[in-house]
């Protein structure tokens, strides 16, 4: 939401889930009949020519029955691609830039294959870039060597093959975190973080910048902003880490940050999440001035509060992130500086201290009420690699299923990329059966603006050996970022018109190509229909155009 509107790389350790710590059916009817345009459009003069010009207009939704048993056309899809370590690309430091290139692609395409509409890509993991910032050195990550050039743009690549596929490309940004290790000396020369060693501590065997610093909240926002005001990114995404995860033994060496800037706080634990506060609120501030349809999310870790502690807190007796990691995720849903909340909620349903079950209905009515959206954060990287539910391929299905029965779920992110395809692999069937059979559209985010293009028009339709070939064509001066392509059996009747609510119609999503655009269906039988539809960047989606009708 935007405010003035409103009425890490993911864990994977798992030593904070423990149980031991506490830090094709379609309804083909109309409701009430349609006429007018519809008796002209349905006419047989017009089953098989769709000229550029004719986009007659649907009819108004409100004359058709909701889909009975249609599963939600609109859910958030996505993998989080982690970087640090090279968990998921690139699989190593060093590869030239034409095998990251070809591993990115080929995250691409499995992601695409298995139904997602996003990927969270992270650019910047510990203090430096995928791209050439002029704020911090190339990533370590790339190259085996901070500052070494890799010899191309991953960002830009990454972003452009995204939206070639129609991915949603979401930036994922580590705030604060320098390095995986604690020897500054080994950063790249001219780093900002020894040219102000002041900015930085060590804990825990890393190395921060310290939020307390005004200066290093506002150059670690310069040094994201530089991102989002040069690259046609789709989301910003921040994960849990702002004020670091408890180390045994050790307290945050930041008294005496607390003791210069900490004046009108009556304690140190409060000045810390108003540091974090201030980061997020800003950021928002930022990103909507600089790039207004860019959304902005956080991943929080899976428990704000438990309840015994705060009666505003969730039935669980799990780590508080509120308390030990400065984070007031409620507030910053309550407060509007988010476009969507992204929960780690990394326990199985029948969790004894973090219960599935008990943790998504808290954070759907905690969004509820507001313009939030809630994305699931889904442990991929547990299937299969952790005892119990965990040895079950069918838990992560468990729990779509369970979201379905709270309707402020908007969707669900997957850790890791990697993990999908290995581990999680047969997890990853049961899910594509059962809930990704079929496309969903990105939800659309209403206070973000834009508005849905007017109809396309599907100037030509060929069948070959690869299936039908469909040739698009946007309306003239039309914002149209991509294309919906429904198909039914048989030929053109009026109920199928409302049936384009159920995404069991939907065959795919092309993106717009400029002037015309091709699209295949792989799919089609004998006898069919076409339908499609125009949409705009923040998934508008325009009324179908002219149906195309292939004996």
């Amino acid at each position: 939401m935007r405010n003035h509107r409103k009425p890490g790389d993911i864990p994977r350790p798992d030593f904070r889930s423990s149980p031991g710590f506490r830090p094709a059916g379609l309804r083909r009817s109309l409701f009430p009949a349609v006429s007018g345009v519809l008796a002209v459009l349905f006419t047989g003069s017009l089953l098989t020519a769709a000229p550029a010009q004719a986009a007659p207009a649907a009819p108004d939704p409100s004359n058709c029955a909701p889909v009975s048993g249609a599963p939600d056309k609109r859910q958030m899809r996505a993998t989080w691609i982690s970087s640090v370590y090279n968990i998921d690309w690139p699989s190593e430091p060093g590869l030239s830039p034409e095998k990251q290139k070809a591993e990115l692609v080929r995250l691409y395409d499995e992601a695409a294959s298995y139904g997602l509409n996003a990927v969270f890509v992270q650019i910047r993991p510990t203090a430096d870039a995928f791209w050439p910032s002029p704020h911090e050195p190339w990533s370590q990550w790339l190259t085996g060597r901070q500052g070494a050039d890799p010899g191309y743009d991953p960002l830009e690549f990454a972003v452009s093959e995204a939206h070639k596929r129609n991915l949603e490309f979401h930036g994922w940004f580590n705030p604060y975190r320098v390095a995986m290790h604690d020897n500054i000396n080994r950063l790249a020369e001219g780093h900002p973080a020894r040219k102000n060693r002041h900015w930085v501590f060590e804990y825990g065997g890393r190395l921060y910048y310290n939020p307390g610093i005004p200066k290093v909240r506002s150059f670690v926002q310069d040094a994201m902003m530089h991102a989002v005001e040069n690259y046609d990114m789709d989301g910003v995404h921040f994960d849990d880490y702002f004020y670091p995860y408890p180390a045994e033994g050790q307290g945050l060496p930041d008294r005496d940050t607390y003791a210069r800037y900490g004046g009108g706080f009556d304690n140190i634990h409060d000045w810390r999440r108003n540091n974090v506060d201030l980061l997020v609120k800003e950021m928002n501030e930022r990103i909507e001035e600089a790039a207004p349809h860019v959304k902005f999310g956080i991943s929080p870790f899976g428990i704000w509060r438990n309840a015994r502690t705060d009666p505003n807190g969730s039935r669980t007796d799990g780590f508080e992130s509120y308390d030990r990691i400065y984070a007031d995720s409620r507030k910053w849903v309550l407060e509007g500086w988010l476009d969507y909340i992204n929960p780690q909620v990394y326990w199985e349903i029948g969790h004894d201290l973090a219960d599935y079950a008990a943790l998504v209905p808290w954070w759907a009515d905690l969004v509820d009420g507001t313009d939030v959206h809630l994305y699931i954060g889904q442990a991929a990287y547990k299937v299969g690699e952790q005892p119990g539910a965990w040895q079950n391929p069918a838990e992560l299905s468990r729990h779509l299923t369970f979201n379905q029965n709270h309707p402020r779920v908007d969707g669900d992110v997957y850790f890791s990329a990697d993990s999908l395809r290995t581990n999680a692999a047969q997890a990853r069937r049961v899910l594509v059966d059962e809930h990704y059979s079929h496309p969903a559209l990105v939800p659309v985010k209403e206070d973000l603006g834009g508005s849905a293009p007017p109809p396309p028009a599907i100037v030509g339709a060929t069948r070959t050996s690869e299936g039908v070939e469909l040739t698009i064509e946007a309306a003239p001066d039309s914002e149209t970022a991509y294309y919906a392509v429904y198909r039914f059996d048989g030929e053109p009747a009026e109920e199928q018109v409302c049936d384009l609510a159920d995404p069991r119609t939907m065959v795919g999503t092309v993106r717009s190509g400029g002037g015309t655009t091709a699209f295949t269906d792989p799919g089609a039988p004998e006898s069919q229909t076409y339908y499609v539809t125009a949409l705009d960047r923040l998934h508008h989606e325009s009324d179908a155009g002219r149906p195309r009708y292939l004996r």
